[in-house]
């Protein structure tokens, strides 16, 4: 009787190992169904939660900023050089109120500038023109202006300081959740914790991916801006020093010491 109970104890077992091997892939198959693989968007993207949202309304202001400053900030609107030789040869011949019509119907940075500053030249001081008054009305265009050109530059670096932030918003509001679901299962079950951690580590990365580049294009576009004012300015004090030299040319050419002059 007890080789019997045996017996059938070995069949039992052998039956039920046959019946798990036959299972089991059929059960994993179905649960692979039931939880399809998640796709790069789900995965990288919206898995990041709420947050993202804005981290994504951060990156398409930044890419329009850029666009914005690529087509504005360019020699053609700041110092054509058609615009240049023209004043420059009105500048020659001391055709003053010429340069003023000229640079006035321009619509570039240096024509403004001139409009705005030849006015201030003085004719009854042939010796510097008023020069002071000159440059103090260039500094003056210049100071008005730049603040206005800055203003699109300023919001790119409002980006930059933005989405590192807004990821860090996100990564504290996963890591809450996470430990909020320790608290409530009392174990780290991982599968529990994947999406919170996720929620975490999503919104840090691509906060970082904006931030880089953000500051990249900030200083970038800063820099372009400074040298294309710079240039204009090199462009006017060319222009002032050839009506002075214009003006006072027997005066400089007798300072020419002797053997020098051909």
């Amino acid at each position: 009787m007890i080789h019997n109970l045996a017996s059938r104890s070995r069949r039992f077992t052998a039956a039920l190992a046959t019946t798990l091997l036959v299972t089991a892939p059929l059960l994993m198959a179905q649960e692979a169904a039931v939880q399809p693989e998640k796709t790069l968007l789900t995965k990288w993207v919206i898995d990041g939660g709420w947050t993202m949202g804005f981290i994504g309304a951060a990156m398409v202001a930044f890419i329009a900023l850029c666009v914005f400053n690529f087509i504005n900030l360019t020699k053609p609107k700041f110092c054509p050089d058609d615009l240049k030789a023209a004043l420059m040869d009105h500048m020659v011949n001391c055709r003053v109120r010429s340069a003023i019509e000229l640079a006035a119907s321009h619509p570039s940075f240096l024509g403004r500038m001139m409009a705005y500053s030849l006015p201030n030249i003085d004719a009854t001081r042939p010796e510097d023109l008023g020069r002071d008054q000159i440059e103090d009305a260039m500094a003056d265009f210049t100071t008005n202006e730049t603040r206005k050109m800055m203003t699109p530059l300023n919001y790119i670096s409002l980006c930059a300081q933005v989405s590192p932030m807004l990821g860090l918003l996100g990564t504290v509001l996963g890591m809450v959740d996470a430990f909020g679901i320790l608290a409530i299962t009392g174990s780290a079950d991982p599968s529990q914790l994947a999406g919170s951690i996720s929620v975490a580590l999503l919104t840090t990365l691509w906060g970082l991916i904006n931030a880089i580049p953000c500051l990249v294009a900030y200083y970038y576009f800063k820099n372009r801006l400074n040298n294309l004012i710079a240039d204009c300015h090199h462009a006017a004090e060319d222009m002032i020093n050839a009506s002075l030299q214009t003006v006072n040319a027997e005066a400089y050419l007798a300072k020419i010491p002797e053997g020098i002059a051909v």
